[in-house]
């Protein structure tokens, strides 16, 4: 799917969200400003998180609370973790729709993940966005969601221009 920009990144994330429910896992993939925090973000307040959505770049999880709980972990700083570590990153996951940038390093310890997404960069603020989803309710669901923001985002109505004059 192509985003044409951060208001479309965020239209996919509230589509997810209804997707989505604890014990859920979405891995999150691309490079440096692709807009994954954007996509969490809009997760997020699609479940009702009022307050600031930022990377855990350096604290590598932030928890928040809102019609469900939502772990947001941020793994580019992190190497494998230690056995210690993997139970709190799988303790903090477990009730939550757990959202994981850069998980490459800590997918011997995560469960399976309901869906994979990459984000990648496509000059300006276009994105491509590139899923993986292993079970076929989900990729149904994901069809349909991606039909959805497709008819709304791609077939609008050109803004009214004012008449001259």
């Amino acid at each position: 799917w192509e985003s044409a920009g951060p208001d479309e990144t965020e239209a996919l994330g509230a589509g997810l969200a209804r997707l989505l429910a604890p014990g859920d896992l979405v891995l999150l993939r691309g490079e440096l400003g692709a807009g994954k925090t954007t996509l969490v973000r809009a997760v997020a307040r699609a479940r009702g998180v009022a307050g600031p959505v930022t990377s855990p770049t350096f604290t590598v999880a932030q928890r928040y609370e809102g019609d469900v709980p939502i772990a947001h972990v941020d793994a580019y700083r992190l190497s494998a973790p230690d056995p210690e570590d993997a139970e709190l990153l799988r303790t903090a996951l477990d009730d939550a729709i757990g959202l994981v940038e850069w998980p490459d390093a800590l997918l011997a310890v995560l469960p399976e993940a309901r869906l994979e997404l990459e984000l990648r960069h496509m000059g300006g603020d276009r994105r491509l966005v590139l899923f993986d989803a292993r079970e076929p309710d989900t990729r149904s669901e994901l069809v349909r969601l991606i039909a959805d923001l497709n008819a709304r985002h791609r077939h609008r109505e050109p803004e009214p221009r004012p008449r001259p004059g």
